[in-house]
C-alpha cells in the first residue's frame, strides 16, 4: 500500500479549516457527525454581525489595513444578500456556518478574507452569534405572548361578569367568573415575560474577543465590538465567555415553565369543550373531525398545545445534561446547545399562536357556565361566612354548622338556598331569613370584593390595570 493511500471509508485531503496538524481527511461518518451547518445555519445574521463588528474593530485599531476592513465588510453584506436570496451554497465539508461564511469570502474578495479571523476563535465566534440569536429569540417571544395576554385580556373584559363553578381537585369549589379565571392566566404569563426579560439581560454581554479561551494578545477593542453589537459590556472572564451555555438554559427553564401554563390552559380548553362540560366551543379554524365518528368535533389545536410541553421540558433536560460534566473550557459537546434551543423557540411560537387564536375565537355557553356555578354546593363557605359575620361564630364552628346543612340539603337531593330556614334552624337556631341573601351564585360572586378577588366590579378593575401592566 502506498504511504499516503486513503483508508476505506475516508474523504480525500486534510480539512481546509484545520487540516495543517493532520496527514489525511477525516472518515465519513467524522464529517457527518461533526458538522453542524445544516442547523448552525440559523445563525447567519448573527455570524455576519459579528463578523462585520469584529472587522471594524480590527481596522480601527490598526490590526488590519482599512482598505481590508472595507473590504470585508462589503463581501459579508454580500453574502448576507446571497443566504437570504437562496443562492448560498452550504457545504457539509466546512462544518459550520462560521466556515461556510468565511470560505465565501475568500472566494469573492481573496486574501483579505484570511485577515477576519486574527484575534478570535470559533469558541467566542459561536458564543457570542449564539447570545445574539437567543436575544433576538426572546423580543419575538415577548412580542408573542403579549399577544396571548391581549387575547385573554379582551375575552377577559367581555366576561368579567360571566359565572363558571371555580374548582379545587376538579370539584366544583366555589363561584367565580369567566373573567377572573382567564386573568389567572394573565397574571402566569406576565411572570413568563418577566423571566424572559431577565434572561435577555443577564446574556446581554459579549464574548467576543475572548478568543478560544485565554484572551488575545492582539490589542483588540472590546468594548468597541460590545457596543456595535448591543451588548451591555464585555464578558470579564475570557475562559467563562467561551464555556458557559447558562443563558441558554435559562431560555430553556422559562420556555418549559412558560409550555407548562399553556398546556394546562390548553388542558382547560379540550374540557370546556367536551360534551360533559360544554363551556366552549373552538371554531371550524381550531378544530378537526374523525375519520370514523361523523359527530366528533375534536379540540386538536389544544391537544397538540398540551403536549408539546412535554418536549420544551425535554429540551431543557437535554441541555442540562450535555453540559452537566463539562470542564473548562469549550468542549465539542456544545455544538449540541442550539439545536433544543432552536426547537423551543419553533415550539413556543407555533404554541403561542394557536393558544392566541383559540381564546380569541372561542365561544363561551353562559347558560351552562351559570347553571354549573350553583351546583355542588359551591356558596356553602358563605354560608359559613354569613355565620361568622352577623352571628359573630367561630369559623370552626360555622365549618361545622354549614358541612351538617350541606349533608342534610344531599339527602333531601335539594340545593342549600333550597332548603327552608326551619330545616336550617334545626342545625343551628342562630340562623334568620337573612341567610338567603347570600346563598345565590350572584350574592357570591358580589361578595368576593377582596383585592384580586372575583366579584365583577373587582375583575372589571383588574381588567384595565392588566391592561395598563402588560400592553402598555
Amino acid at each position: 500500500m502506498a504511504k499516503n493511500s486513503e483508508k476505506p471509508g475516508t474523504s480525500k485531503g486534510a480539512s481546509g479549516i484545520w487540516g495543517g496538524r493532520f496527514a489525511a481527511g477525516p472518515a465519513d461518518i467524522m464529517l457527518k457527525i461533526n458538522a453542524s451547518i445544516d442547523f448552525d445555519r440559523r445563525l447567519y445574521a448573527q455570524d455576519i454581525a459579528a463578523s462585520k463588528a469584529h472587522a471594524a474593530m480590527l481596522a480601527k485599531t490598526g490590526i488590519i489595513s482599512d482598505d481590508d476592513g472595507n473590504a470585508i465588510a462589503k463581501g459579508l453584506d454580500d453574502i448576507a444578500k446571497e443566504i437570504e436570496s437562496g443562492d448560498f451554497d452550504f457545504k457539509q465539508e466546512l462544518e459550520d456556518i462560521h466556515m461556510n461564511v468565511e470560505s465565501r469570502l475568500g472566494e469573492m474578495i481573496g486574501a483579505a478574507a484570511g485577515r477576519l479571523h486574527t484575534a478570535r476563535s470559533r469558541n467566542d465566534q459561536v458564543a457570542t452569534d449564539f447570545r445574539l440569536w437567543v436575544r433576538d429569540a426572546l423580543n419575538d417571544l415577548d412580542a408573542g405572548v403579549k399577544g396571548l395576554q391581549a387575547a385573554l385580556i379582551d375575552r377577559a373584559d367581555e366576561h368579567a361578569a360571566t359565572a363558571m363553578p371555580g374548582f379545587t381537585h376538579l370539584q366544583s369549589a366555589q363561584p367565580v367568573t369567566l373573567g377572573h379565571h382567564l386573568l389567572a392566566y394573565v397574571e402566569m404569563l406576565g411572570r413568563d415575560r418577566g423571566r424572559a426579560a431577565d434572561c435577555a439581560k443577564r446574556l446581554n454581554e459579549s464574548p467576543l474577543g475572548a478568543a478560544a479561551l485565554a484572551g488575545t494578545s492582539f490589542p483588540i477593542d472590546r468594548e468597541m465590538t460590545a457596543k456595535a453589537l448591543g451588548f451591555a459590556a464585555p464578558m470579564a472572564n475570557s475562559l467563562d465567555a467561551v464555556s458557559d451555555r447558562d443563558f441558554a438554559l435559562e431560555f430553556l427553564s422559562l420556555a418549559a415553565i412558560l409550555g407548562v401554563h399553556l398546556s394546562r390552559l390548553a388542558e382547560e380548553i379540550v374540557l370546556w369543550c367536551s360534551s360533559q362540560f360544554a363551556y366552549a366551543q373552538m371554531p371550524d379554524a381550531f378544530s378537526t373531525g374523525s375519520s370514523i365518528m361523523p359527530q366528533k368535533r375534536n379540540p386538536d389545536a389544544a391537544e397538540l398545545v398540551r403536549a408539546k410541553a412535554g418536549g420544551l421540558i425535554g429540551a431543557l433536560n437535554t441541555l442540562m445534561i450535555v453540559m452537566k460534566g463539562l470542564p473548562l473550557a469549550y468542549g465539542k459537546d456544545m455544538q449540541e446547545d442550539k439545536v433544543p434551543v432552536f426547537n423551543a423557540a419553533d415550539t413556543l411560537a407555533l404554541c403561542v399562536a394557536a393558544m392566541t387564536g383559540m381564546v380569541a375565537e372561542a365561544s363561551f355557553n353562559k347558560d351552562k357556565m351559570r347553571v354549573d356555578a350553583g351546583k355542588g354546593y359551591a356558596t356553602a363557605t358563605d354560608l359559613a361566612d354569613w355565620l361568622v359575620r352577623e352571628k359573630n361564630m367561630p369559623f370552626r364552628d360555622a365549618h361545622h354548622v354549614t358541612g351538617a346543612l350541606v349533608k342534610l340539603a344531599e339527602e333531601k337531593n335539594v340545593g342549600l338556598e333550597q332548603l327552608s330556614l326551619s330545616e336550617m334552624q334545626s342545625v343551628s337556631p342562630d340562623i334568620t331569613e337573612s341567610v338567603f341573601g347570600v346563598l345565590s351564585v350572584e350574592d357570591s360572586l358580589k361578595s368576593r370584593d377582596s383585592f384580586g378577588g372575583t366579584a365583577p366590579g373587582r375583575v372589571q378593575d383588574a381588567v384595565n390595570e392588566a391592561r395598563k401592566r402588560f400592553l402598555d
